[in-house]
């Protein structure tokens, strides 16, 4: 396969690789509630507590709470 047939190849890819990308980011994140992500928010860091969740958990208590808190410390909340 000659240079040219290669660059072509490699530019069909990457079209193809950045049509299926687009498509990914223009769904919101599971794990943020509606709201929760926008162009500054570059991290894509959630706030923390069940507001900042797309779907409420059945149970959440104060060690929950202060776990997700905590994230993305590497020690385990002080209630724990």
């Amino acid at each position: 396969m000659g240079l040219l047939q290669w660059a072509v190849a490699g530019a069909a890819g990457y079209g193809l690789w950045r049509m299926v990308n687009r498509e990914q980011n223009a769904q919101p994140r599971a794990a943020f509630a509606d709201g929760e992500t926008s162009s500054d928010n570059f991290a894509q860091v959630r706030s923390a507590g069940t507001e900042g969740m797309r779907s409420t958990p059945q149970r959440w208590d104060d060690v929950d709470q202060a776990s997700d808190e905590s994230f993305p410390a590497s020690d385990p909340p002080s209630t724990y």
